[in-house]
Formats: structure tokens, C-alpha cells, sequence
């Protein structure tokens, strides 16, 4: 045997063969111990977590979700007890056959098809420490039935759990007060951090969802000893729920209720089915109506909606779904002309007396602008053009005629921004429209047209591109009553029996041009459009809209309106959707709106 080679087991081995067989022994005894000091020391606290994990589990403990009053404690949404099944992957049985077994009978005891598990097990086995609804809204009897078969089910857990009962017999505020849903996938990953799970409920939309991180209150912990099957052994920790904070709204139910009732038997008798009303406070911005028709059951949410039905919801021509009062935009007609009337006074294009001769209508070239009254109505200031809703006095001041040069759509814009047009009002709920202030750059670029002095002058009117949404009318019109301070609406009025801060004014305006544009809209109801409210037992001001429809519609029928005229304490808005004229439409409603607010609420 030569030098170059050794001795194996009786083999004869080259000894560079040998030296590389030594070399790959080595390397691989290497490699094995470096793993196993990676798993010890490296990554031991994750495989610790890993294990505790398989041996502890931490369940949540939901904080009762706040209750919501109207401003006189009526209650509008509390909770009914109820019960959820559960699913949680990681505590299935390992062996194929017994978790077979364990889902067979989970869905039989739950009532559930067995492919709808099927379904949730796809779900759950990518987060597999995440307990997903098998079931809500067990009555009483199947629950008692699932806790106890529940205790030889691993992976499966009857909690207790609330559904959320509305007032049901108001269904107007459903667009207030909003409804809770399940979570879904979006706002899932956009809320775990914050303790939410995947089965459990939000906030929609209303108030639900505005006031959601308050309504919901901070959830507690259980730990439960589990065994290797999932079984629970016993509790080893437990952290109280934090209940949800109570809110009290501005509302109030009682005039809420009249209004859905006045407002159903108006459009009942005129076979409609569109309306929108609002009540504010003009002292503070409080609301205390708002009533969007038609509308809908909050409670058909409450336990997950039947999809047949939110098909039809969806389906409805009049979306019933729709908060019109404060996501509906519409061209508020002559309800905008006192806020055009304040930004000529302001800006001293015209005084008080300052007048024009409506003699029905201006002609520019070959197009004429009319007046609403054929020969018009004479001469005309600033009080008598709002008291008659004279178009000529509005198409002056706005556009200009002849040697007057008008405010122009820069300056009319600029004074709408003032009350709050182009924008949302800030009010505390979610889904609030803009509203639309055109321009001349706007119409140049989206319509390919300059601005005419006809385009002026329907946007001095309220006509035109312009649009607007109820409540941005009802937050002008308290600006008026209140002689000039712009509130921020809002809808809460106490959180956690805490009061919350008064209503800011966001803007204050000129008082002098105010009180002559109150003046205007008092002349309206004493001797012009709205002198139907003239019996009225305490005076009140306002204005009457009558506004074109796009399409071959009738017009929109508004009303806006304050009282009592020295000291109101009600700012009303009407819209009737293609109502016809606000004068005989919208006036009346106003009358019984202000007659129910004087006689049931005198110490306001």
C-alpha cells in the first residue's frame, strides 16, 4: 500500500478521497450544531412564544357598547343581549378523522350548513389564532345547548355578545344614528391593532361610526390554560372590559317625530316620495331634527341583513339608504338670495334703500332673464326684493345692468364661502357632501364654455351650476337668525355623562347687514312669499324657494325659516323634492313645525 492512501472498514482509500470525505464530515457536524445553537439561543423566545402560545390562549372580552339618548334621556339605541359560536383554527383537533368529527358536530348543534364552515375554515387557517364567527344571534335556549357541548369541541366557543336595538318606531333617525356591521376585511387590517378581532362589530355609518372609538369602549382579556387539544384546563388571567361611553344627542325625539309624520302625510297626499328637513339651534349650532325621506330600519342591520332585502334597498329609485339632508345636493333656488343680499350690503355695493325696477324680467341681447311674476313687481330695496323674492333685484346686484356693475360670481362665491357654501359644514357624522360654488375657471375647463353674465346671473338666484345640501342651507339660515355667527352643527351633546364644549362660531359676520337681511325675511312672512305663517302666536322670518330641477321635472319646493324673530331658539329647513312651489308646499309644513315648537318646548 502506498504512502498516498489509508485503511477504511478494509478498504483501500486515497488519501485525498479521505481528506474530502473528513472535510463534508465536519462541515455537516457544523452546520447541525449551529442550527441547534440557532434553535436554543437564537430564536429560543420565539419557539418559547410559539409553545406558550399552543398552551395559553387569550380570549377578548367585550366592553357593552354605549348607549344613546336624545337631549331628554329617551333612549334611541341600546343593547339585547346575545351570544356568537365561534371558530378557531389552531384549537382543531391535529388527527384529520377527529377534526371531521368536531366540525360534524359543530354544525349540526349550531344549525350552520357544513359549507359554510367549510368556507370559514379557508379564512381561518391563514390566521390561525383568530377566533371567526360561526354563527350570531343564537337565541337563549341553543346557546346553553352550544356552552356545554362547546366544552368537547375544541376549536369552537360559545361568547356572549350584544346586538344593537334601535328606536324603531322613529325610522327617520336610522340616517342619524347610522347602524354596526361586521367588520370587514378592509377595516379588519386597518383596526387590529386597535383590538379588534375579526368577527366582531363597527360602526357603518351615522353616529355609530363617528362616535365609534367612544360608543366602543376598551375590551378586556381572558387567559385560558388550553391543553394540547385545545381543551380548556383553567383561567390563568383576566382583565376587565371597559365599557363604552353614553352619548346624549342634541336631538330631540319628540319634534323629530312630528316632522317624519307631518312630512309622510305631505308626501303621501302629493304621491312623492323625497324629503328633507332640518332643525338647528341657531344659538349654538345643536341639531334637533333631521329627517331625510324615505328611509329605513336601522334594525334590519342589527343581526346582519337578510340579502334579499338590502338587494331591494339598493334597488329603490329613491334610495332609502341616503342621508339627503346632509349628502343630497340640490340648487337651492331663491333660499340662496339672502346670502347674496348680505354680500352686497357687506361689501357696500348697495345700502338699505338702495332700489331697481323690476319690470319682470332683463333682456341681455337676445336672452331674457325673468321675474317669477309676469310685469314684475315695481320698485324694489333689498327688504322688498327678499319679502317677494324678486329675481331682477338679484340678477342687478349679482350680475349688474346697464351703468350698476353687479358683485360678479368671484364676490358672490366669496360671500357663500362665509356661510358655509362649497364646503362641508363639519358636523359629526360621516358622508357630508361639499355642495358646488361654480367659477369661471371651473366651466371654462370642465364644459369648454367662458363664463356668460347670465351665468352670474342664475347663480345669483341660486340657479344655475350651483349646488347645496339642506344642511348648509339650515347652517346659513341660523347664521342669519342669529345675527351673524356660524356655527359648527353638532349632533352630541354629552359623552360619559361629561358635557361637551359649547358650539363655536367659525366665522362671525357683519351685524349691520344681518340685521337688514333678517329684516327682508320678516318682511316675507308679514307681507310677502311666506305670509302664511303670519297667525303664527310668536313671529317668525323666513324665505321661500321654488328651484329648477335638471330634467323635465317639477321644481323643488324649499323653505327656510327662523323664530321666535327677536330671540329664535329654531332655524328650520324644508326641501320637498320636486315639490312645485315653496310658497304653498314647503310654507305650510314650516307653519306646523314652528306651531308644535311653540307650544311644546315655550321655555327654549
Amino acid at each position: 500500500m502506498g504512502s498516498g492512501a489509508r485503511q477504511f472498514l478494509g478498504l483501500t482509500i486515497p488519501k485525498r478521497r479521505f481528506a474530502i470525505a473528513g472535510a463534508f464530515f465536519l462541515l455537516s457536524c457544523g452546520l447541525l450544531v449551529g442550527r441547534a445553537a440557532q434553535l436554543q439561543i437564537i430564536d429560543g423566545g420565539k419557539y418559547a412564544s410559539l409553545a406558550e402560545a399552543n398552551r395559553v390562549r387569550t380570549y377578548t372580552l367585550l366592553p357593552p357598547r354605549g348607549i344613546v339618548y336624545d337631549r331628554f334621556g329617551k333612549i334611541l339605541i341600546q343593547n339585547v343581549p346575545s351570544f356568537v359560536f365561534t371558530l378557531t383554527y389552531a384549537d382543531l383537533p391535529i388527527t384529520s378523522s377527529e377534526r371531521e368529527n368536531t366540525i360534524a358536530r359543530a354544525a349540526d348543534l349550531a344549525g350552520v350548513p357544513r359549507t359554510e364552515i367549510d368556507l370559514l375554515l379557508t379564512n381561518a387557517e391563514k390566521d390561525p389564532f383568530e377566533p371567526f364567527e360561526v354563527k350570531k344571534g343564537i337565541a337563549y335556549e341553543t346557546a346553553m345547548r352550544l356552552a356545554i357541548e362547546a366544552q368537547s369541541l375544541p376549536g369552537f366557543r360559545l361568547e356572549d355578545t350584544a346586538i344593537r336595538s334601535y328606536l324603531s318606531n322613529v325610522h327617520t333617525l336610522s340616517h342619524v344614528l347610522g347602524y354596526t356591521g361586521k367588520i370587514n376585511p378592509e377595516e379588519f387590517a386597518e383596526k387590529r391593532n386597535a383590538g379588534y378581532r375579526a368577527l366582531d362589530q363597527i360602526g357603518k355609518t351615522g353616529i355609530e361610526k363617528s362616535e365609534e372609538t367612544r360608543l366602543r369602549g376598551t375590551p378586556g382579556s381572558l387567559l385560558v390554560e388550553v391543553d394540547s387539544r385545545g381543551r380548556e384546563l383553567s383561567v390563568d388571567g383576566r382583565t376587565e372590559p371597559v365599557a363604552g361611553q353614553n352619548l346624549t344627542l342634541t336631538i330631540d325625539l319628540e319634534l323629530q317625530a312630528f316632522i317624519e309624520s307631518r312630512i309622510s302625510n305631505v308626501l303621501t297626499k302629493l304621491g312623492l316620495s323625497r324629503a328633507s328637513v332640518v332643525a338647528i339651534d341657531p344659538r349654538d349650532g345643536s341639531i334637533r331634527a333631521m329627517v331625510s325621506y324615505p328611509t329605513f330600519d336601522s334594525n334590519a342591520f342589527a343581526s346582519g341583513i337578510d340579502s334579499e332585502l338590502y338587494a331591494q334597498l339598493l334597488a329603490d329609485e329613491d334610495n332609502p339608504l341616503f342621508p339627503r339632508a346632509l349628502s343630497g345636493e340640490y340648487p337651492p333656488g331663491s333660499t340662496f338670495k339672502p346670502y347674496v343680499a348680505y354680500t352686497a350690503l357687506a361689501e357696500g355695493l348697495v345700502g338699505p334703500s338702495t332700489s331697481f325696477l323690476s319690470t319682470g324680467g332683463l333682456r341681455i341681447g337676445e336672452w331674457f332673464f325673468p321675474d317669477w311674476k309676469a310685469g314684475g313687481h315695481g320698485v324694489t330695496d333689498v327688504r322688498s326684493a327678499l319679502a317677494w323674492s324678486v329675481n331682477t333685484y338679484f340678477y342687478i346686484i349679482g350680475g349688474g345692468f346697464d351703468m350698476f356693475t353687479g358683485l360678479g360670481v368671484e364676490r358672490i362665491a366669496d360671500g357663500a364661502r362665509q356661510f358655509g357654501f362649497g364646503s362641508p359644514t363639519g358636523i359629526d357624522l360621516p358622508g357630508e357632501a361639499d355642495g358646488f360654488l361654480p367659477s369661471k375657471e371651473w366651466k371654462e375647463e370642465a364644459k369648454g364654455e367662458r363664463w356668460y353674465v347670465g351665468d352670474t346671473y342664475h347663480l345669483a338666484i341660486g340657479q344655475g351650476d350651483m349646488l347645496a345640501t339642506p344642511l348648509q342651507i339650515a347652517v346659513a339660515n341660523a347664521t342669519i337668525a342669529n345675527g351673524g355667527k356660524r356655527f359648527i352643527p353638532r349632533l352630541v351633546e354629552m359623552a360619559g355623562g361629561a358635557a361637551e364644549p359649547p358650539g363655536q362660531a367659525s366665522e362671525t359676520l357683519d351685524f349691520a347687514a344681518v340685521q337688514i337681511v333678517r329684516e327682508g325675511m320678516r318682511q316675507a312672512v308679514t307681507i310677502g312669499s311666506a305670509r302664511f305663517l303670519s297667525s303664527l302666536a310668536l313671529p317668525v322670518a323666513g324665505k321661500t324657494g321654488t328651484a329648477q330641477a335638471p330634467g323635465d321635472v317639477p321644481t323643488h319646493a324649499w323653505f327656510e325659516g327662523f323664530g321666535p324673530y327677536e330671540n329664535p331658539t329654531l332655524s328650520v329647513v324644508i326641501l320637498i323634492e320636486n315639490g312645485g312651489e315653496g310658497s304653498s308646499v314647503a310654507v305650510p309644513i314650516a307653519r306646523d313645525i314652528f306651531e308644535w315648537w311653540f307650544l311644546n318646548r315655550p321655555n327654549e
